[in-house]
């Protein structure tokens, strides 16, 4: 940092041993070392501002960069689900093709498949069988 050696020191404290005096001099040199400390604390909270600061524009940048990557898969995704719905309705609608039918008509509306009651089965069996129905006991 500073080149100062021991002999710089030592002219240094000379003079201000001329300088101030053999009195003042403890309490002047109590009072740079405070400064000095002050000093020192301001500088290392400024370097560790710095470094959270450029840790958070990090962190900005990698979520920014993780929502591009979301955006991207759900837009691939959707794409793909998209292809695949229209490919499949395409299937389907050539394995069933539509029956043809008049403009002026109507299309035909298919009658709901009944399902005979419990009694009526019943029924419908006893009827089909010839044979008394024998019970065992």
């Amino acid at each position: 940092m500073f080149d100062i050696g021991f002999s710089e020191l030592l002219l240094i404290a000379v003079v201000a041993l001329i300088v101030i005096g053999p009195e003042r001099l403890p309490k002047v040199a109590r009072t740079l070392g405070h400064l000095f400390g002050r000093m020192q604390r301001y500088v290392n909270d400024v370097k560790a501002d710095i470094s959270r600061e450029l840790e958070l524009d990090e962190l900005r940048k990698m979520q920014s960069s993780m929502e591009d990557a979301a955006r991207s898969f759900q837009s691939s995704v959707s794409k793909e689900v998209s292809e695949t719905e229209s490919e499949f309705n395409r299937l389907a609608q050539a394995a069933h093709p539509a029956p043809d039918s008049h403009p002026d008509e109507p299309p035909a509306t298919p009658e709901p498949a009944t399902q005979p009651s419990p009694k009526q089965r019943e029924l419908a069996l006893d009827t089909s069988q010839q044979a008394p129905v024998q019970k065992q006991v």
